[in-house]
């Protein structure tokens, strides 16, 4: 089963982060909480997870719009993962 992947505000809102699941029932973690990481850009304003965005996407993952993945279920932080 490839994951899937989705743009997502980060913690305090502003620009957006990539974030992933590898299994649809599965809250969405930051792609800095995956061992799929992969460098970011040293580019200036670079999107941040936009190198392992190509590279999964590269490997079949989903790309999931921003409204679906927020009417399917809404992102979780870290924090309230371990708070379960």
């Amino acid at each position: 089963m490839n994951g899937q992947m989705c743009w997502l505000a980060g913690l305090g809102g502003g620009n957006k982060v990539l974030h992933l699941r590898e299994h649809p029932n599965r809250p969405w973690l930051p792609y800095t909480a995956s061992h799929y990481r992969v460098p970011d850009l040293t580019i200036p304003g670079a999107s941040k997870g936009w190198t392992t965005y190509q590279r999964l996407r590269q490997a079949g993952w989903t790309l999931v719009p921003t409204a679906q993945a927020y009417a399917i279920a809404p992102t979780q932080t870290a924090s309230a993962i371990v708070d379960r």
